[in-house]
């Protein structure tokens, strides 16, 4: 999981600005807040989910990593973590990094 993670955030961190204004920054934001969820629900499932916020394009990389190694600290479920690196793959795809 981590090794999906570090690899796209390295690759967030080599792209261009163009690159990530033209939507890469937005799907890192969005799979850093869907990791952050994910995190969220599996270490306190009845407390209210804070919602992760946008700290800008520049960003975007530190927030896959920090959700993504959140995530993956907790997830004990040998289907979920394929789902999880799957999830970061797919994110990286879209992406286009």
């Amino acid at each position: 999981m981590t090794r999906a993670v570090d690899h796209f955030a390295d690759r967030l961190r080599a792209a261009p600005q163009s690159r990530l204004q033209r939507g890469a920054a937005a799907e890192a934001l969005g799979l850093a807040r869907e990791m952050a969820l994910r995190a969220q629900l599996l270490e306190a499932p009845d407390a209210a989910a804070r919602e992760m916020p946008d700290a800008g394009m520049f960003a975007a990389a530190d927030q896959v990593t920090v959700a993504g190694n959140d995530l993956a600290l907790v997830l004990v479920d040998e289907a979920a973590l394929a789902e999880a690196v799957a999830l970061v793959e797919e994110a990286q795809r879209r992406a286009g990094v």
